[in-house]
């Protein structure tokens, strides 16, 4: 049995009630033991059953739930540093790709990677990410494109989940784009995807949930329609990739189809809104996106104040996010969307776990749920988000064992 003392202020992050409401404790203490938290509360309440505990001290520091990083693209081949460049000097996004740039250029380098490369890369960033208190990494494919890469990037993430402490939550996100061997021939890819890849990728349970990217340049809101009930026919979790460039209508499908969360919404409506508020969806930030491609940042306060559970994310990929750092990610939310320190904890935290169905085991520091805790050298949430720093994480505990310490 462990207990964390002399913790300044220790946020609890309950799923439920307001975005803002943190469940904040000063001069607070937790316990846990086999990987599971047993108390939290006020240290001079701490109950006399845990006062043999192993005690740690926090150094006044702040104590919050470790942080839940739900939307990355993990596995890919390649960077697109290049494209960095010309985005700079006046291409759009949708121009790079359609000159050979985007995500077809990364499906051509993931191709040509083996798994062991492709793994050890995969491996390096998540060791950084750990570092930053991250804990829980949902992570995409949707770079293999075809059949056997698809599997491949799946397979990394499975045999990672067996040799690195944080939890990974695959999903398969094949239909990212049309791959350019289908480009006349979309029928048949979608075809592969809904008869063969979903199938197999259930019978293996590679995946708990399916994404579709539908926007200008990727899929129909029909083509997503017809592969995202394909999925939940075979019990997957639903997951998309909506009104990021275009308004297409795919936020408004998310609702229908009762994903559990849609993703980008940059271009999102006050009709969508609503829609996402009545159907319980989480709605997905990814603000570097947005600050890579200097491009709107969605409309958080909006949808906030609309009802519907906002969740921060970094969108990690080579391309238009090219960074784990999710307390960055947190601190461009409270910055360009409108979002208090309050709000981005709780979005990188029990409404992230809400994200990827897990709201009732990891994100809140409460009694029963998995002792995932992340320390910050700092004394509240307001000060960590104000004063920036490189790496602000003290240390991490991972399912009850430390996993990084620099207390």
């Amino acid at each position: 049995m462990d207990l964390l003392h002399n913790i300044s202020q220790l946020a609890t992050c309950p799923v439920n009630g307001k975005q803002e409401e943190i469940g904040s404790i000063s001069d607070a203490a937790l316990v846990w033991e086999f990987g599971k938290i047993l108390w939290v509360g006020k240290e001079n309440a701490l109950p006399d059953t845990y006062r043999d505990a192993l005690p740690h001290d926090c150094g006044g520091r702040l104590v919050i739930p470790g942080l839940i990083d739900c939307h990355t693209h993990l596995c890919f081949g390649g960077w697109r540093g290049n494209e960095f460049a010309q985005r700079i000097e006046g291409k759009s996004y949708l121009e790079i790709a359609a000159a050979g740039g985007g995500i077809a250029s990364t499906v051509k380098a993931t191709r040509e990677s083996s798994f062991d490369v492709l793994k050890q890369k995969a491996a390096g960033l998540l060791e950084e990410m750990l570092a930053l208190g991250v804990t829980t990494v949902e992570c995409k494919s949707g770079y293999g494109l075809d059949y056997d890469n698809e599997i491949k990037q799946l397979e990394v993430y499975a045999a990672l989940q067996q040799e690195q402490p944080l939890d990974l939550v695959p999903t398969f996100l094949g239909a990212h784009i049309i791959p350019p061997e289908f480009t006349e021939r979309r029928d048949d890819y979608i075809e592969l995807l809904t008869n063969k890849l979903l199938p197999e990728i259930k019978r293996r349970e590679l995946a708990e949930f399916c994404d579709c990217y539908i926007d200008e340049g990727a899929y129909t809101v029909s083509e997503g329609r017809k592969i995202l009930q394909a999925a939940h026919a075979l019990g997957f979790g639903l997951k998309i990739h909506a009104e990021q460039l275009t308004h297409t209508g795919a936020a408004s499908l998310a609702a229908e189809l009762g994903a559990v969360s849609a993703e980008h919404l940059e271009r999102i409506t006050v009709k969508d809104h609503k829609l996402l508020a009545d159907a319980g969806t989480v709605a997905v930030s990814l603000p570097l996106a947005s600050m890579y491609l200097k491009d709107d940042y969605i409309d958080a306060r909006g949808l906030i104040e609309a009802g519907v559970a906002v969740a921060v994310a970094t969108d990690l990929n080579p391309g238009s996010s090219p960074s784990g750092h999710l307390p960055l990610a947190m601190l461009q939310a409270c910055l360009n969307q409108a979002m208090t320190p309050a709000e981005v904890l709780k979005g990188a935290t029990s409404i992230a776990a809400k994200a990827i169905g897990r709201e009732n085991l990891i994100g809140s520091l409460l009694a029963g749920y998995q002792a995932d805790i992340t320390i910050i050298d700092a004394k509240d949430i307001n000060h960590w988000m104000y004063h920036f720093r490189a790496n602000a994480c003290a240390a991490v505990i991972k399912n009850g064992v430390w996993q990084h310490n620099r207390l």
